[in-house]
């Protein structure tokens, strides 16, 4: 059972509910250590005072402000006693409408649970009102040592608590970015070509569907690194489309994106005096082949395509669609 990062009173009008704050969400990322090249000896990070040279405990280190001409000294339960509500009570200041909140704004993602089950009316009636109200309760509050602003949700039948950047701390990407276009003048024949490959590429949310496959690839890096065996390195990055080559490539993008039911048979008769690109190709062949087959990994969802995919070392899987692979494993039956 997992611990609460932070536990305190929630609070909306006259209504209070003790509650706390667990993590919604892990990382997968492969850590390294550091070590010296050629050994085996790790490099570690030490708490040195800088004078004497000499590793310092935690419990001997306290925060200091340089003022200039001397250090003010603070300890951590100081900054416990001027935190609003002395750190432990998160009063809503308003409910504001879900959509009037920028996605840039979201930052990280916690799971809020009553602090007992005798509170589990408050928490499923602030729940209920939210989900209904399509609302979100936002409020400040201070988290080891922090304030933030937050939001909070009702999503799948619980609370979420959302933590949100201040509003200096979003950049204005007209100053962050020097080459973003003002205006941008596209023929019909392009606005059109886009539309379809956007209609093309159409999809329904799954995040089931995707997967982080560069940790696959660092854990195979790895394996092979320990077998003395070589891995298949990355295909190199698309070149940039020029304003000239745009509807063609809108074209032949559209193409490829389509289902063999419907490019499969003009594929053929055009080849390549089309375009036709290699991911096209290979859904002709595959229908060629046997159907039963094809028809078994389609039922499939793309992350177990993919994972299949990788145990059969299928080029370029990472950027293939989900029929693309199924087309690719059905080559290989």
């Amino acid at each position: 059972m997992a611990r609460p990062v932070w536990a305190g009173v929630l609070s909306f009008g006259l209504v209070s509910l003790p509650v706390g704050l667990y993590t919604a969400t892990d990382s997968h990322t492969i850590r390294f250590h550091q070590l010296q090249r050629g050994t085996a000896d790790r490099i570690r990070n030490r708490r040195v005072n800088e004078r004497t040279g000499k590793e310092v405990e935690l419990d001997d280190i306290v925060k200091g402000y340089d003022a200039g001409d001397e250090y003010v000294l603070v300890e951590p339960g100081e900054l416990d006693d001027i935190a609003p509500g002395r750190s432990q009570t998160l009063e809503i200041s308003g409910f504001v409408d879900l959509d009037q909140v920028a996605p840039i704004f979201f930052d990280k993602t916690y799971y809020v649970g009553p602090k007992g089950r005798e509170y589990a009316k408050v928490y499923g009636l602030l729940q209920t009102a939210l989900a209904k109200a399509n609302r979100a309760g936002v409020a400040t509050f201070v988290m080891r040592g922090r304030e933030y602003l937050i939001a909070l949700k009702a999503e799948d039948g619980i609370l979420t608590l959302h933590t949100l950047h201040w509003a200096d701390e979003i950049r204005d990407p007209h100053r962050e970015i020097p080459d973003l276009p003002r205006t941008t003048r596209v023929s019909a024949s392009e606005m059109e070509m886009a539309e379809q490959l956007i209609s093309a590429l159409s999809m329904d949310w799954d995040p089931e569907d995707f997967q982080d496959t560069f940790q696959e690839k660092v854990s195979a890096l790895i394996e092979a690194k320990k077998s003395g065996e070589t891995v298949e390195k990355a295909e190199p990055p698309a070149e940039a489309t020029g304003a000239v080559d745009l509807m063609k490539a809108l074209r032949a993008s559209v193409e490829r994106a389509r289902s063999p039911k419907d490019t499969g048979e003009k594929a053929t008769a055009s080849g390549t005096a089309r375009g036709s690109t290699p991911a096209a190709k290979k859904r002709v062949t595959a229908k060629s082949r046997s159907t039963s087959s094809l028809g078994s990994l389609s039922s499939l969802t793309k992350a177990e395509l993919y994972k299949k995919a990788a145990a059969a070392h299928v080029p370029g899987r990472s950027s293939m669609t989900h029929d693309e692979l199924a087309d690719a494993l059905a080559s290989r039956r």
